[in-house]
C-alpha cells in the first residue's frame, strides 16, 4: 500500500503532457482520480480508464469552482496543472494576456483552495504548479517568472493560513512535452539541445518525472510550504 492507496484525488489540467503524466501516475499509486477541465467530453475521451473519471471545471470562473467542490463532495487531495502562458518581452505584452496568466495559474488554485479546502481531510493537500522561471528569470519569460514567482508566494501563504492541510508546489524546469511542439521540429530540438548542453544534468526532463514529484509531495506528510524543483539544476546556473 502507498499513501494514496483508496485516496480521492482531483487533477486540474488538459489530457495531455504533464498533467496526464501526472494523472496516471497518481492512479499507479492507488488513488481513484477525477480530471477537470473546461472540456469533459474532450478528457474523458484521453483517459479510457475505469481509475479515472472527467468533470468541468473553469478556473477563471468562481462559480465554475464551486460547482465542482459542491458536485465532488470530499476529496483528499487537489492538483492543479494549469497554465495560460505569456510569453514575450516586456514591451510586447498585452494586458490582457499577463492578466489571464495570472487568473489561470494564481487566482484559480486560490479559488480551488477557498472551495474544497473545507472538504479536504486534516491529512489531505494541495500541489499547484511553479516553474523554474520564478527563479532563473530570461529575457521574454518576465510575466511567466512572475506568475510562477505568486504560485510560490500562494503556496507558502497558503501553507500557513489551511494548517494543518499541506500546501506545496512543483517548479519544472524544461520538459519534453507538446507545449514547444509550435516551435517546429528544428527549433525545438535546437532550444532542447540548447538547455541539455547548460543544464547540471545535461538533459531537458521528461513529464514522468515531475509525476514522480507530485506523488512524493501529496504522500509526504511532513511537506509543506515548499516547492520542489524538478528542472535538472537549470536554475543553478
Amino acid at each position: 500500500m502507498t499513501a494514496l492507496t483508496d485516496r480521492r484525488v482531483l487533477v486540474v489540467g488538459r489530457g495531455s503532457g504533464i498533467a496526464r503524466a501526472v494523472t496516471l501516475a497518481v492512479r499507479d499509486a492507488g488513488a481513484s482520480v477525477v480530471v477537470a477541465g473546461r472540456d469533459e467530453s474532450a478528457l474523458a475521451a484521453a483517459y479510457d480508464d475505469p481509475g479515472v473519471t472527467a468533470a468541468t471545471v473553469d478556473l477563471t470562473d468562481e462559480a465554475s469552482v464551486a460547482a465542482l467542490a459542491e458536485r465532488l463532495g470530499r476529496v483528499d487531495h487537489v492538483v492543479s496543472t494549469a497554465s495560460a502562458r505569456a510569453r514575450g518581452a516586456v514591451g510586447d505584452l498585452a494586458h490582457d494576456v499577463v492578466l489571464r496568466s495570472f487568473d489561470v495559474k494564481v487566482l484559480g488554485p486560490l479559488l480551488l483552495a477557498k472551495h474544497f479546502a473545507p472538504r479536504l481531510p486534516e491529512d489531505g493537500s494541495f500541489v499547484f504548479f511553479s516553474g523554474s522561471s520564478a527563479r532563473k528569470p530570461a529575457a521574454g519569460m518576465l510575466a511567466v517568472g512572475a506568475t510562477n514567482a505568486a504560485v510560490d508566494a500562494l503556496t507558502r501563504g497558503l501553507a500557513v493560513e489551511l494548517a494543518p492541510i499541506r500546501v506545496n508546489a512543483v517548479s519544472p524546469g524544461t520538459i519534453d512535452t507538446g507545449a514547444y511542439d509550435a516551435l517546429g521540429a528544428e527549433k525545438k530540438a535546437a532550444l532542447f539541445a540548447s538547455r541539455a548542453a547548460t543544464s547540471p544534468a545535461r538533459r531537458v526532463g521528461r513529464p514522468e518525472e515531475v509525476a514522480e514529484a507530485v506523488v512524493f509531495a501529496l504522500g509526504s506528510t511532513f511537506l509543506t510550504g515548499v516547492s520542489l524543483g524538478v528542472d535538472g539544476g537549470e536554475s543553478l546556473v
